[in-house]
């Protein structure tokens, strides 16, 4: 994990909220949806299949644990999950919840419209979530 590095777009468009065994845990900078980033601490990896089967396991894992704390403190009608990478190479895992009152339902998130930076005080409040619920250190 030591030649692990984050991608700038990531670091730039997120907050970092800590990270579990195998994945580095970001809120992704869009107030309008709780919008988790769950990117591999592993150097050079794009894909999935990538992955040690050992990890991919894992990843499944953190997805899943991540997913359900998400859709516990954030109610929505659905919990979307995609790893794209078009513009980002490196892997990562988006977890958003949506809802039917959400501004692209019932359509894809990723190029609906430009997002809306989250206010520092409630960006602080989602991050200190998130870390507390996942068991994570600032």
């Amino acid at each position: 994990m030591s030649d692990f590095i984050l991608h700038p777009q990531l670091a730039g468009d997120c907050h970092l909220v800590g990270d579990l065994e195998l994945s580095r845990v970001l809120l992704l900078n869009d107030s309008r949806y709780p919008w988790v980033v769950l990117v591999p601490r592993r150097a050079a990896i794009t894909e999935i299949y990538q992955l040690s089967r050992a990890d991919r396991e894992l990843l499944l894992d953190e997805s899943c644990r991540v997913g359900e704390l998400l859709m516990r403190a954030f109610p929505g009608d659905k919990l979307n999950l995609g790893a794209l990478g078009n513009l980002v190479p490196q892997l990562h895992v988006h977890l958003v919840v949506r809802r039917r009152d959400d501004p692209a339902w019932p359509g894809p998130v990723w190029g609906h419209s430009p997002g809306v930076p989250y206010p520092d005080a409630l960006s602080a409040k989602r991050v200190r979530l998130l870390r507390e619920a996942l068991g994570l250190q600032g």
